[in-house]
Order: structure tokens, then sequence, then C-alpha cells
């Protein structure tokens, strides 16, 4: 019996699963288009929302990381 005709000669799952997708995509008109928007819409969300919801609060508290240790340090004892 000759490996090549045998059941198990399947690639495994992972490189059928990388082979699908790949297929997938080559073939794609209207979704690489898709595929831009979700990647500008992540940019939006992970770079410019960040900057605007998470600003850098220590900065205005010390000006080095060890007063901004000492702050937070003195921010957890009192409470």
């Amino acid at each position: 019996m000759n490996k090549s005709n045998d059941a198990n000669s399947q690639p495994n799952l992972l490189v059928r699963v990388f082979r699908f997708y790949r297929d997938g995509f080559r073939s794609m008109t209207v979704g690489r288009t898709l595929w831009a928007i979700i990647a500008v819409k992540l940019v939006v969300f992970f770079l410019i929302l960040r900057w605007l919801l998470f600003p850098d609060f220590l900065a205005g508290k010390a000006n080095s990381d060890q007063g901004k240790a000492e702050y937070v340090r003195e921010q957890i004892t009192k409470r």
C-alpha cells in the first residue's frame, strides 16, 4: 500500500485551514475592500480612541518614574 493513497496522508488540520483561507482571500474582490475598512476601523479604535479615552494621568502628577511610583504608593496607602 502506497502512503500517498493512504487515508491518513492528508495534511494536518492547520495546513488545510491555512490553504482554505489563502485560496479564499486570493479569489476575493469585494472582500479586500471590506478587510481594508476593518483594518482602518481597528487603527481608529486602538490608536485614536485609546489616546482620547486613556490619557496619561500620571504625567501630570510627577515628572520621573520614581515620582510616579511614589504618587501611586501614596494613593494606595491612603485608601
